[in-house]
């Protein structure tokens, strides 16, 4: 069904079939016939982060930006959710076209931009949702914030989200936000952290309770580069990392329709650099953080693949859009095979 579907969709450009897919789930979550649609996935819970997850594989953000489909995607067998990225006042995102299919790699590029309708329209979203079990939401900030003044929108999307959020995510590793990805390093990393550390632990006392925070990082790091966030994360008392976001490198589709597009490119090609990305951070972090596996799963097999080389959790985008429901199932299944 889901291949005839995917034909159907991939006549159309790529952003008004997402914007369709969205929409189908979505009203197929309201009415309760998504989880129709395919076979479950079995049970198999996981503790991370102090929260219990059904089973290992999650939605990653960037799939569902606006929260608009939560109780669709929930019915399709995921383990958790990740919605977002949300900043704090709506911004339209980069011009279009500005999403691109590579099909002969089982690729995606993507200079969205960080399009959302702002943090209170998906609150009002997730307010209006059934779904109870595991959200994540990832927080960015607005493409006109100078970087300078980054952490005033992480804040204010922090102090937003954290009553409704099981976690909370910030991507500072979106290559489609001019300067984001400087934060990842140095000063500006340790200088984020720490105020997101401090305002979790005052948002703690306020709400009773505590929201964990994973960081989210690009693939396009050095060991030395990815060992210095390990060790800045490890510091600062983060929660997880999640591992990894899109990669502005083009090898192996350059030759493709599309191919040398700007923007960051997910799916397939980006397997190996992100499994590099969760070995090396494995071997830094020594087991003191968790990390959240992202990047080329399109088969069960890869989803196992990152478990092994680190990983407590994973989460699926790119092979969603190509496999459809039945790699969440293909995916519990070879983590279960691997842990037996």
């Amino acid at each position: 069904m889901y291949d005839l579907a995917r034909k159907l969709l991939f006549q159309l450009s790529p952003e008004i079939s997402h914007e369709l897919s969205i929409d189908l789930i979505g009203a197929g979550g309201r009415l309760g016939l998504n989880r129709l649609l395919c076979k479950a996935p079995r049970a198999l819970p996981v503790n991370v982060m102090g929260l219990e997850f059904p089973n290992p594989v999650g939605l990653a953000a960037g799939l569902d930006k606006n929260g608009d489909a939560i109780d669709g995607f929930a019915q399709l067998g995921f383990g958790f959710i990740e919605i977002g990225t949300v900043t704090p006042r709506p911004q339209p995102g980069n011009p279009k076209p500005r999403l691109f299919r590579l099909p002969e790699a089982e690729a995606i590029i993507n200079r969205m931009g960080f399009n959302n309708l702002g943090v209170d329209h998906l609150l009002a979203r997730v307010k209006a949702a059934s779904y109870k079990g595991v959200l994540g939401i990832n927080i960015g900030k607005n493409f006109d914030t100078p970087v300078e003044h980054a952490v005033d929108d992480y804040l204010i999307g922090l102090d937003k989200v954290y009553p409704h959020a099981s976690y909370v995510t910030v991507n500072v590793s979106s290559p489609n936000t001019p300067g984001l990805r400087s934060l990842q390093y140095g000063d500006s990393l340790k200088q984020l952290l720490e105020a997101l550390r401090q305002r979790q632990e005052d948002l703690a006392v306020e709400h009773g309770r505590r929201v964990p925070l994973a960081i989210k990082i690009a693939p396009d790091m050095t060991d030395e580069e990815i060992a210095q966030v390990a060790a800045a994360l490890v510091e600062a008392g983060m929660d997880a990392v999640i591992a990894t976001n899109t990669t502005l490198s083009r090898d192996g589709v350059e030759e493709l329709p599309h191919g040398n597009e700007g923007g960051g490119l997910s799916g397939a090609p980006v397997r190996d650099k992100s499994t590099h990305v969760v070995k090396v951070l494995a071997g830094e972090l020594g087991g003191r953080l968790p990390i959240i596996a992202v990047g080329g799963i399109t088969e069960g097999r890869h989803a196992a693949e990152k478990i092994a080389a680190g990983a407590s959790l994973v989460q699926i985008y790119s092979g969603f859009i190509y496999k459809g429901p039945a790699l969440i199932r293909e995916a519990v299944d070879a983590i279960g095979a691997l842990q037996r």
